[in-house]
């Protein structure tokens, strides 16, 4: 970011997708997608939560497990929407009916991916770390210092993840247009009128990035752990699926946290996973970025943000109080 200048959260996020971007805003959302002929198709919808209508679910650590539910679902919903612009040439001779079926196939298809995809993340960051740690037990007796271990090696796993598939040539392009999101958001929440000029030159870091959240969800699970203590090691394994929720919860508020303040602790607990974004964010070329600020522009008017937030003495403003609610950014 050029200068140093004040942010005022806007509470908007968002995801990248296949040669495109989501952005989400209250319940309206759009995809944005650069098409194969170079073309921007654009799609809004009005997306409402799983526990939509409930109070019960708004609440502090009640309400982040929702969100990190719905992020799931309607990520792959847009997922599927950005893939399906590079399988017309597949579809185009399909009739309607033909479409139709394939559709629903396509939609029963994402749910079991969903759900597949749920249980190896389990499996591989909380199963898959426990049983390892018990290989030190003949060397560790101290059931805290076993679970620091644990934390430490499910830390590596993440780790290790993340950097493996940074290597694949699709994610590069997926990355950047992930940098372009976020740079986006940092434009506009610096005060910055939304332009390809402006947004190359804001950070593709962000403190509400899902990078920095799934590093949260790393951190607490190592307190939560050590903090349950049971000797049979079935019971042990079933409390960390049982306990993902709480994790999940936590996790929420703490990078809720980190979007709505800028003191001194939140800046600290922060860096690591603004780190982390180093591997998750490239720096996106203009189309790239055209398109991100056309999903943007889609769900939110930023000119009347940057209205009553902003001024030309942007150091002298004080920094607007954040909306209730925020989204993760992808």
């Amino acid at each position: 970011m050029a200068g140093k200048r004040r942010m005022c959260t806007s509470g908007i996020g968002g995801q990248a997708v296949l040669e495109g971007v989501m952005m989400k805003n209250k319940d309206l959302y759009a995809v944005a997608v650069r098409k194969p002929d170079g073309e921007i198709e654009l799609e809004q919808q009005e997306y409402h939560s799983i526990a939509h209508g409930v109070k019960f679910c708004k609440l502090p650590f009640i309400r982040g497990i929702f969100n990190f539910i719905d992020s799931m679902i309607l990520g792959m919903r847009c997922l599927d929407y950005s893939a399906g612009f590079y399988e017309e040439e597949d579809t185009s001779k399909e009739s309607r009916v033909e479409k139709e079926i394939n559709e629903k196939r396509e939609k029963v298809f994402s749910a079991i991916t969903v759900a597949i995809s749920f249980i190896i993340a389990i499996a591989l960051f909380m199963v898959l770390p426990y049983f390892l740690s018990t290989l030190l037990e003949k060397y560790v007796r101290n059931a805290s210092v076993l679970g620091i271990f644990e934390g430490i090696i499910r830390l590596a796993i993440f780790l290790i993840y993340t950097v493996a598939i940074t290597a694949m040539k699709d994610i590069k392009r997926l990355y950047q247009y992930h940098g372009a999101e976020h740079k986006c958001i940092n434009c506009i929440e610096h005060g910055m009128e939304l332009n390809v000029h402006n947004v190359k030159r804001s950070s593709r870091f962000h403190r509400r990035c899902g990078t920095s959240f799934l590093l949260f969800v790393m951190v607490v699970s190592i307190l939560v752990f050590m903090c349950i203590q049971v000797d049979n090691r079935a019971l042990r394994v079933l409390l960390r699926i049982l306990l993902i929720p709480v994790i999940a919860g936590i996790s929420y508020e703490l990078i809720r946290l980190a979007g709505r303040s800028d003191n001194i602790l939140v800046r600290i607990i922060s860096m690591p996973g603004m780190a982390l974004q180093k591997l998750t964010t490239k720096e996106p070329d203009d189309d790239m970025i055209e398109v991100a600020i056309k999903s943007v522009e889609a769900v939110f008017d930023w000119r009347s943000f940057l209205d009553e937030n902003f001024n030309q003495d942007t150091e002298d403003k004080p920094v607007a109080k954040a909306p209730a609610e925020v989204e993760i950014l992808s």
